[in-house]
């Protein structure tokens, strides 16, 4: 199988239970995406497969042939950092650091959906319907709330992403 991850092509033989997360760690060495709860319930693995957000623990690698999987390797450009990168750390958006790959991509992803119009649980009724959805600080909350933090940064994480969306 094949799995293009951050542009470049990796041809793979992978056993058929391997996810991806294990394949991004365990085989390519990209140790960014972090195992946390293994079952998805704290966003740690969270990495952008074909430009949305999943959680990567769950993921079977070879329902992901051909995907394009984006790692927090990834989201920087040659010389220089991902606004969001720049913003954590602006903001101090991090303690630990252990939940921020993960809160980077779905942060990516979560501003992604909200550009291209789809609404959130607290997203106005009357928000028209493919339009972009303006993230206010709920609704960044609300988009984020797949990602736990244990050190208690949330503040400091809605601050940076609404820096980035302004």
């Amino acid at each position: 199988m094949t799995l293009h991850v951050n542009g470049v092509a990796h041809r793979l033989t992978l056993d058929h239970r391997t996810t991806v997360l294990d394949a991004l760690r365990e085989h390519l060495d990209l140790i960014g995406a972090k195992k946390g709860c293994d079952h998805g319930q704290c966003g740690a693995c969270t990495v952008l497969a074909d430009g949305r957000r999943v959680n990567s623990c769950l993921m079977l690698a070879v329902s992901h042939d051909g995907a394009e999987i984006t790692t927090v390797e990834g989201l920087a450009g040659d010389d220089a950092l991902h606004p969001l990168q720049e913003a954590f750390l602006d903001r101090d958006a991090f303690q630990c650091g252990y939940c921020t790959p993960g809160q980077l991509c779905s942060a990516v992803g979560a501003i992604d959906e909200a550009a291209a119009g789809h609404p959130s649980h607290v997203s106005p009724p009357d928000t028209p319907a493919g339009r972009p959805v303006p993230l206010s600080p709920d609704e960044i909350r609300e988009r984020m709330s797949g990602n736990l933090c244990r050190c208690g940064a949330y503040q400091n994480i809605v601050a940076a992403i609404e820096d980035v969306t302004r």
